[in-house]
């Protein structure tokens, strides 16, 4: 399983153009499918802070969770899953939030609001059952420790 990861991660990686001027990463066209229209409330987001961008992971009810922030776009998998949710992160009223549209219309991470984010960790409370999620910054195509949330009573 976590050579599946790290393969998904270094896809998702070079669709970043890991911070470099001149992107070389090859995608296939269902990597690359951008929505006709901006997840609701996009339109005033702002570029992501230079703190949110990258590869973050983390696990919910025993999935991994993969989130890349690059530019002003967002991408998401969560294993398990055969659909990207794809949409925008960035500043909107003073805050850092991301929007996200899924496939099949599931909101369990539909919008998140950036509680805190440092080089090593990324907190994000979404609006959907997702609820708060706490990620850990993947570098260089190496898998971090994943932290695991603990069951809800």
């Amino acid at each position: 399983m976590a050579a599946g990861l790290v393969g998904a991660l270094a896809a998702l990686t070079a669709c970043s153009g890991g911070g470099s001027d001149k992107s070389t990463a090859k995608t296939t066209p269902s990597s690359t499918a951008t929505p006709s229209s901006s997840p609701s409330g996009s339109a005033a987001v702002t570029g992501a802070s230079g703190k949110l961008q990258g590869s973050w992971v983390t696990t919910n009810g025993g999935k991994i969770v993969a989130l890349v922030i690059s530019g002003k776009k967002a991408g998401l998998f969560v294993t398990g899953q055969k659909a990207w949710c794809q949409g925008t992160a960035g500043e909107q009223s003073g805050m850092q939030m991301i929007h996200l549209t899924c496939p099949g219309g599931s909101d369990d991470r539909g919008t998140g609001m950036v509680d805190s984010v440092d080089s090593k960790s990324l907190k994000v409370t979404w609006s959907g059952k997702a609820g708060q999620e706490t990620y850990s910054k993947a570098e260089g195509g190496s898998l971090p420790t994943v932290p695991t949330a603990h069951p809800k009573k």
